[in-house]
């Protein structure tokens, strides 16, 4: 370790506070300290080289260091750097909200900025909440969600959510939800079987909405992946069927979208692939090809008009940095660049070559499930897999494996026992190969490949 790195590890462990991050481990060993990187890959502090096999946290779409966003920022630098959207505007933040709603699904027709994901999950409670009261229905005023769900850590992203590792000890400062079955085939909380089961998991949401439905505001979820919770991914026609429910009975739908949009489930948006046309839509993440911190919840028409009046019909709610103009042009950038390098186009092969490399995994005697959706990929590791038997919390081992990827020069983090990949999207066949050959080593050299019944 040079001097350099070492100094650097030092005032780390001195003065950070890492987030999601169990901080006696962390304490432990010397961190890896990220300086720069170029394409797919990442450059440590002594020049070592690791694939980027989670888009730096799920974010990143055309690899790093692109000149054209690069060129974006620095141009809009020379104008200003940031400017209040409190009673004022801005030519990027404008044109941004005009591409995004061109893209979006539906009826989705206005723009609302901040800067996380748990802020746009938090405004599109608010808006729904706010929506029913301006229309004189005070008794709307509860939401549903599904079990499993991760929408944020703010509190009331953290109320529609459902991580009891991460929430249990909030619960005090928390509202309470309806909470409908997760669409977990692997783990079915209804004890159905999926050939069969005829989405009984969106019928238990639409008996909730029946009983409920004077009630309720709106059903949020993650469409098609729940994210945090593994990489659970909806059957089909799962979440067109809950459309149809929100429908029957009048409640709105929000999407969080801030990890399936732009392009990681293949499409656009993960409501495109069923035809869903979402009420308020919460976008984050990928939104500007990884570079800058910016988020967007989407609104119909229908949601705006009933916040344009006298002052008791205002939503008051803004962020300091709302449509920062500099995180606005990198997401013009990145817009450009779906369009200019058809990203989308070419992103079904690398899915289908994915697909087919992942398949020998699933045969492995500790791998319980490989799911995936486009680019995003869980693969769950269970002690015993002919009863579906997790391992034990303490032994760490989604934690091991991704700890075991790194002297191969891949970086990879994980959900517990389920091993996450989700490259950037101009990843090409030589690093999607390299992926996932480096994790399925990892598997056995962590796990074994003897039974453990």
């Amino acid at each position: 370790m040079s001097d350099r790195t070492g100094h650097l590890a030092q005032m780390d462990h001195r003065y950070l506070w890492h987030p999601f991050t169990h901080l006696s481990e962390w304490l432990a060993v010397p961190p890896l300290i990220v300086e720069r990187a170029e394409g797919v890959y990442l450059y440590d502090t002594e020049g070592r080289r690791y694939l980027d096999g989670v888009s730096s946290l799920w974010v990143n779409i055309h690899g790093h260091n692109r000149a054209e966003i690069n060129r974006a920022i620095t141009d809009q630098l020379g104008r200003v750097a940031h400017s209040t959207l409190l009673g004022l505007a801005n030519p990027p933040a404008v044109e941004l909200a005009a591409r995004l709603v061109a893209l979006a699904p539906g009826r989705l027709s206005r723009v609302f900025y901040s800067d996380t994901g748990a802020c746009a999950v938090e405004i599109a409670l608010k808006m729904a909440f706010q929506y029913w009261q301006n229309l004189g229905q005070r008794r709307r005023i509860k939401f549903l969600a599904l079990e499993n769900a991760y929408h944020g850590d703010t509190v009331g992203s953290m109320s529609v959510g459902d991580m009891s590792l991460y929430y249990d000890l909030y619960r005090p400062l928390l509202f309470e939800v309806l909470r409908a079955p997760s669409p977990y085939c692997y783990r079915c909380s209804l004890g159905r079987e999926p050939q069969t089961c005829g989405l009984a998991c969106a019928d238990e949401l639409g008996r909730l909405l029946a009983a409920h439905a004077e009630e309720v505001a709106a059903v949020i979820l993650e469409p098609l992946v729940q994210g945090a919770a593994g990489m659970i991914v909806a059957p089909p026609g799962y979440l067109k069927k809950v459309e149809q429910y929100c429908r029957q009975y009048g409640v709105l739908l929000i999407c969080d979208e801030v990890a399936t949009g732009f392009g990681r489930t293949g499409r656009m948006f993960a409501c495109e692939h069923e035809g869903v046309e979402p009420d308020l839509m919460a976008v984050a993440k990928g939104i500007t090809g990884g570079y800058l911190p910016l988020a967007a919840t989407l609104a119909t028409e229908e949601i705006f008009r009933a916040f344009v009046g006298g002052p008791e019909k205002t939503l008051y709610h803004g962020h300091t940095y709302t449509g920062n103009p500099l995180a606005c042009a990198a997401a013009l950038a990145s817009l450009d660049l779906f369009e200019k390098e058809r990203t989308l186009e070419k992103l079904g092969p690398k899915i289908g070559l994915l697909s087919r490399l992942l398949a020998p995994l699933k045969e492995h005697p500790h791998v319980g499930e490989v799911r995936q959706k486009g680019f995003m990929v869980g693969i769950e590791l269970v002690a015993d897999k002919s009863r579906c038997r997790p391992y034990p919390p303490q032994a760490r081992i989604g934690h091991r494996v991704c700890m075991q990827c790194r002297p191969k020069g891949v970086i990879i983090r994980p959900l517990g026992d389920v091993v996450v990949l989700m490259p950037p999207l101009v990843i090409e066949e030589p690093e999607l190969r390299r992926l996932v050959a480096a994790v399925a080593e990892a598997v056995d050299e962590v796990c074994g490949r003897g039974d453990g019944a």
